[in-house]
Order: structure tokens, then sequence, then C-alpha cells
């Protein structure tokens, strides 16, 4: 892609809705649910979770913001740099992670056949019922979040939070 067709693409893009200040009140329930679904929850869990479900649903703007953050908080670059392949490299994550990453994956390709009683099973092991729930959320609301910046087309790197 030359500099001039991104340069189109991008003007393309930021015609798209403004969704925080078109559906304020759908933006602001969305940032509680996602508050509360964080609470309690490790950080480095949440920023690998959310690594994950926007590499698989292709969102380069959330998954620009959220290895940031991850990298800011201290998170390793080795580690980053596995998550994609978090299965080939297992030893790189908790028994706790790697269950977290597999019910992400699950719940975000929930199209391609559900959530195995395995990978719930697996989750339930190693997260009390009440994590268990908000690590649920958490799934739910970056997809949603991987929704909203796709749609709107949400340029990476410009971080607008």
């Amino acid at each position: 892609m030359t500099l001039q067709e991104h340069s189109n693409d991008a003007e393309v893009r930021s015609a798209r809705v403004n969704f925080a200040q078109a559906a304020p009140k759908a933006f602001k329930a969305l940032i509680g649910f996602d508050a509360a679904a964080r609470e309690g929850l490790d950080p480095a869990l949440v920023e690998l979770v959310q690594i994950r479900s926007s590499q698989l649903n292709k969102c380069a703007y959330c998954l620009h913001m959220h290895t940031s953050d991850a990298h800011k908080a201290g998170e390793s670059a080795e580690r980053l740099h596995m998550v994609a392949v978090w299965e080939e490299a297992a030893h790189f994550f908790t028994a706790k992670e790697r269950a977290a990453l597999a019910l992400t994956e699950a719940v975000t390709l929930v199209a391609q056949g559900g959530v195995p009683d395995e990978v719930y099973e697996r989750a339930a092991r190693h997260f009390e019922e009440a994590e268990l729930a908000r690590l649920l959320a958490l799934i739910f609301t970056i997809n949603t979040w991987n929704r909203i910046a796709i749609s709107t087309g949400k340029v990476p790197g410009t971080d607008e939070r």
C-alpha cells in the first residue's frame, strides 16, 4: 500500500461515526461494564485476554492499545510475542493464564463450535465462580470493543480512549 493509498484509507475511516459521541449512553454503559468485569482480576491476565481476543478478531486498534498497555505495565516483550501461539508456548504462561486464554478463544470464536465443556471446566478449576463470571464479562467486553473499533474504523496507534 502506498502512502497515498494509506492516507486515502485513513480519510475514509475518519468519515465513520464517532461511537462515543453519537451513542454516549451506550458508550458509558460499556465503560461501566468493562470496569466491573476487570474488578478483582489480575491486571496482567486482563491484558493477555484482551490481546488474544483482539488478535482473533483482527482488531489492530485494540491490539496496539493493549500490547502497549501491557508493555507499560511491565509485561515482557517475550510473553507478548507468544500470546498468539500460547498453546505451543505453554511454558510462557501459568496454568490459570492458559485456562483464561482457552476460554477467551472459545468465547471469541463462539460461532465456530460454542464453548466446549472441557474449556469451561478447565477455567472453572482455576477461577472461583465470581471471578469466572468477571472473566467472561471481560471477554464479552473486549469482543464488543473490537467490534466497535473495527466497525467505526479506529486507526491503530491513535489510542483514542
